[in-house]
C-alpha cells in the first residue's frame, strides 16, 4: 500500500506519517527534508537560492544519507526549501528519487506537499492535512522555543502564511489536496486524536479497496 499524506506548512503531517509508517510497517519519506537538504547544499556551495542551476546541480547530488541531519529542522531551512522547491528542475531532479522510494515492494508512507497530485497520483490512500494558520503557528513557535529560537508568534504566523502563499502559488506542482485526497483538520486536534482520525480515514479506504 502507498499512502500519501499532504498538507501545509506545521499542519501535524510529519508526525501524522510517523505515526503511520510505524502502524502499518511500512518505510517513510518525509520529501520536505529533500528539498531541505538541496536548499542546505545549494547555501553550502555559496549560491543564491535563486540559482536556478545551482539547486538543480545540488538536487542531482542529493546525499540521502544525510537528510536525517538535524539541522535540516531548523528555523529558516523550511522557508529556504520552500524556495528551492518552486523552481522546476528542482522538482524533477527529485521526482524519480521519490517514485521509487515508493514504489518498493510493499509500498510506504510518502509525505510532501504534491505526493497525491503529482509523485503518488494512483497511491491507495491519500490524506491532506491541515489547520488553521494560528494553530499551526502556534505549534511551531512551542517547537521554536523548545530549540532555544527567540521569536514571536506573530513572526512565526506571518512566516507561516508566506510560506503558504509561495507553496500555494508556485507554477510547478502547486500545494493543494488531490481531487480524491481525504481531509483532516488537525486544528482543534492534539496528535493522539489526529493520528487515531489518520488511522480511520486510511483503514476506511483500505475496506472499500
Amino acid at each position: 500500500m502507498i499512502i500519501a499524506i499532504d498538507g501545509t506548512a506545521a499542519a501535524g503531517k510529519s508526525t501524522l506519517a510517523r505515526h503511520v509508517a510505524q502502524t502499518y510497517g511500512l518505510p517513510h519519506l518525509d520529501t520536505g527534508s529533500l528539498y531541505r537538504a538541496v536548499a542546505r547544499d545549494v547555501m553550502a556551495a555559496g549560491h543564491s537560492l535563486e540559482d536556478a542551476r545551482a539547486a538543480a546541480f545540488a538536487a542531482k547530488r542529493i546525499d540521502p544519507s544525510t537528510l536525517g541531519d538535524p539541522n535540516l529542522r531548523l528555523r529558516g531551512n523550511g522557508e529556504a526549501a520552500s524556495v528551492v522547491a518552486a523552481i522546476p528542475d528542482v522538482r524533477a531532479a527529485l521526482l524519480e528519487f521519490q517514485r521509487a522510494f515508493a514504489n518498493q515492494p510493499g509500498g510506504a508512507v510518502v509525505e510532501g506537499r504534491d505526493i497525491g497530485t503529482v509523485v503518488c497520483p494512483d497511491a491507495e490512500a491519500k490524506i491532506f492535512v491541515t489547520a488553521s494558520a494560528e494553530s499551526r503557528a502556534a505549534r511551531r513557535h512551542r517547537e521554536l522555543v523548545g530549540y532555544g529560537v527567540e521569536i514571536t508568534e506573530q513572526v512565526v504566523l506571518a512566516e507561516i502564511k508566506a510560506r503558504d502563499k509561495r507553496d500555494s502559488e508556485r507554477a510547478v506542482s502547486p500545494l493543494k489536496p488531490a481531487e480524491d485526497a481525504l481531509l483532516l483538520d488537525t486544528t482543534e486536534l492534539d496528535i493522539e486524536k489526529a493520528v487515531a482520525a489518520a488511522l480511520h480515514l486510511i483503514d476506511k479506504v483500505a475496506r472499500r479497496g
